[in-house]
């Protein structure tokens, strides 16, 4: 380390837990990670790009030197931390996990090649997808900062992604938290036999209401009772109070879950991540008992070669992938600032991926059986209702006695049918086709896959084909409820960190942030609760929220790639970590995740301009779902929306350009020297390596004068 004084450098080992021999201790400066220091000249104080990455304005709370005049350089507050690394990981699982890995996957598997969508998710998560879990994990382990703070010590010429990333997680928590409300109100109404949707109401005069009559009832309970949705977007009015107070205790269960940090947090994670791995696992053995399960899985796993050349294939598949794993809110950044840095994070980052893809395999092979089942059981029904043709042909003596089906039939239409059609003599067979309907149970399948237009509506549906609707419809939707909470949690840390390290003072009234922060979120969820809500849902999930996400994992992976530099950066994780990690993401994270993010973005954006954007929506005159346009102000709201939230970026980059025009000098000295040793072992309280403060540059200057300068040792 840099010997400044014998004096400071003798109290400063007082106060150091001891450290093996074999140890290695490393100075970085802020013009790279070096093993020697130097001390600036006027030569080296000129204008650099990457000359202020490590900055006392960028980092204030964890490169502040509260004493000036003495030798003790204490934080202001310390840092909380994970209690263990089980609760660090099921934080970081539940918030990638959510509704989206549920609700999306696998109608996406199905509309797109099958296998073969397996087969390009496969390939992306690994080529992209888990080198940018690294990317952020390691980012917020290393910097010990939410998303704000970190891309400001990367590059203060792109800090403002970090704003950007805050406004993403503002917003996604608004509507997400509505999603869940859904999700609670069917819990809540679960606990009753019959389900309300499993039923048509009965009007005053005792009659079936007839809304529901000219349609299915689980699509009319969503529309008509859980919504009250307006035909149009247009057509507004007040929020739901169902909703409303549904949205209300989702988000009393978010603030107490968070109310004491990673803490309380932590605990309140064993329920809300765990459990719907418990539960998922019984809905995957309840379908796989069930007849039609293996038609189900046997289109699952038939791979439709075209897909693999299809961009469009690729595009959405590119698209679930990260809105399936989360990169780009600033969550996963947030959660690594609180474990110690020599936490692993490269198994955590597999971890995180695998666990996602395993949860979204395992909820495909559940739908695909449960699919494959419900169109058995239609295909037989057609079976029976040809059969029943045939049937009343041979009593009009249109055909013959023995064209008449057996009596067996019954009892397995899906085996005996085919076998008594195909027995029949060719002359009878001649005569009874033409009066039969084609029955084809690949074409049962893609009408039940193809379902209702909303995912919802899909799993009330799924729920009432198991025995015992009640319990299995308490089951399910407590698994989507536990999901969506626990990535709320992820969101909603992606603001309070960020704030916590922006402004130091917070974190002695973390209580009071809390609460802070969820009232609005609150009061601001209450926007999508009215009548025409739900489209205003649609909008943002469909539409908005992939632009700004693709932009902000660009410009993450260009400045740790190329400003901050791959080969420093997996360098200093190399030494945090105490072994060396493996050059290829410095190639992906250069080179490959850049262009097929890009290639993402571009099309994601060209889509958008040339295709029209449309809704479902309700028609209570026909009791149907319709696809309706949204008119020019949605679109021109929704270009607000992206503008709003990338505007961060160029307002900071010139900011920062100001701000270095009109002072170089004062910045370029306004410098630290960090050094990073290797954790102590044993039982030490401390967590992560020591991050000591020294004097800035003028001041070291000042005190070596009497000294030889530019003194160095290493232990």
């Amino acid at each position: 380390m840099t010997t400044v004084n014998e004096d400071t450098e003798s109290q400063e080992e007082k106060s150091q837990l001891s450290v093996p021999s074999t140890s290695i201790s490393l100075t970085a400066t802020t013009s790279a990670y070096q093993l020697v220091s130097e001390i600036p000249t006027e030569e080296s104080q000129k204008f650099d790009l990457s000359a202020h990455v490590w900055s006392d304005e960028d980092n204030e709370d964890i490169l502040e030197t509260p004493n000036k005049d003495g030798p003790k350089y204490e934080a202001p507050h310390e840092r909380p931390i994970w209690a263990n690394k089980t609760e660090y990981l099921l934080a970081q699982v539940g918030f990638s996990v959510g509704l989206s890995t549920i609700w999306r996957f696998p109608y996406l598997c199905f509309h797109n090649g099958g296998g073969s969508f397996l087969i390009i998710y496969i390939l992306m998560m690994f080529l992209v997808g888990i080198p940018l879990l690294f990317l952020e994990m390691a980012a917020g382990q290393r910097m010990r900062q939410g998303s704000i703070g970190v891309w400001k010590v990367i590059s203060p010429w792109i800090g403002g992604v970090g704003y950007t990333s805050f406004m993403v997680c503002i917003i996604v928590g608004l509507y997400y938290s509505v999603l869940m409300a859904w999700n609670l109100f069917y819990l809540v109404q679960s606990f009753q036999s019959p389900l309300p949707w499993l039923l048509c109401p009965l009007s005053k005069n005792s009659s079936i209401d007839s809304e529901c009559a000219r349609t299915s009832p689980t699509t009319y309970f969503w529309y008509r009772k859980v919504l009250k949705a307006t035909d149009e977007i247009e057509i507004d009015g007040k929020p739901v109070m169902h909703l409303s107070a549904s949205v209300l205790v989702i988000w009393l269960i978010i603030c107490i879950s968070m109310i004491k940090g990673p803490k309380s947090t932590g605990k309140m994670l064993y329920i809300s991540v765990l459990l719907p791995y418990i539960i998922l696992f019984s809905l995957l053995i309840r379908s796989l008992t069930m007849k039609g399960a293996y038609f189900g899985l046997k289109n699952l796993l038939a791979a439709k070669v075209p897909a693999l050349y299809s961009v469009e294939v690729w595009r959405r598949t590119g698209n679930q992938l990260f809105l399936s794993l989360g990169p780009g809110f600033g969550s996963f950044t947030a959660i690594s600032s609180y474990i110690p840095r020599s936490n692993n994070c490269v198994i955590d980052a597999y971890a995180v991926a695998f666990l996602n893809l395993l949860v979204s395999l395992t909820t495909t092979v559940f739908v695909f059986a449960v699919m494959g089942h419900l169109a058995t059981k239609n295909n037989e029904k057609c079976y029976l209702m040809n059969a029943e043709k045939v049937m009343d042909l041979v009593t009009a003596q249109v055909l013959p006695p023995e064209a008449h089906p057996p009596d067996s039939l019954y009892h397995d239409p899906s085996s005996i049918y085919p076998k008594w059609l195909n027995n029949l003599p060719e002359y009878i067979k001649s005569r009874i086709l033409p009066n039969l309907t084609d029955c084809d149970l690949s074409k049962e399948l893609n009408k039940v896959m193809i379902g209702p237009g909303v995912v919802i509506v899909t799993f009330s549906d799924i729920v009432s084909l198991f025995s015992g609707p009640t319990f299995w419809s308490i089951v399910t939707f407590l698994l989507l409820v536990n999901l969506g909470l626990s990535t709320v949690i992820g969101i909603i840390q992606g603001i309070i960190t960020p704030l916590q390290d922006t402004f130091s003072s917070l974190r002695e009234h973390s209580k009071l942030l809390t609460v802070g922060v969820c009232v609005p979120m609150f009061l601001g969820s209450l926007l999508f609760v009215r009548p025409s809500g739900s489209y205003y849902v649609n909008l943002l999930d469909d539409y908005w929220v992939s632009l700004p996400l693709f932009f902000i994992v660009i410009l993450e992976t260009i400045a740790m790639a190329w400003i901050y530099g791959a080969r420093r950066f997996l360098t200093d994780l190399s030494i945090m970590m105490g072994h060396p990690i493996s050059p290829i993401y410095r190639w992906l994270w250069c080179f490959l995740s850049p262009f097929v993010l890009l290639v993402l973005f571009l099309s994601t954006l060209i889509h958008l301009s040339v295709k029209e954007i449309t809704y479902l929506a309700w028609d209570s005159r026909i009791s149907h779902e319709v696809t309706r346009i949204y008119p020019s102000w949605a679109k021109a709201l929704l270009i607000f929306l992206v503008v709003i939230t990338v505007l961060p970026v160029p307002v900071y980059f010139f900011y920062t350009v100001i701000i270095r025009v009109a002072s170089p000098v004062s910045m370029s000295h306004n410098t630290a020297i960090i050094t990073f040793q290797p954790e102590a072992k044993g039982d030490s309280p401390k967590v992560g390596p020591r991050l000591q403060v020294r004097q800035k540059r003028q001041k070291i200057i000042k005190m070596d004068k009497p000294k030889t300068e530019g003194k160095l040792s290493f232990l």
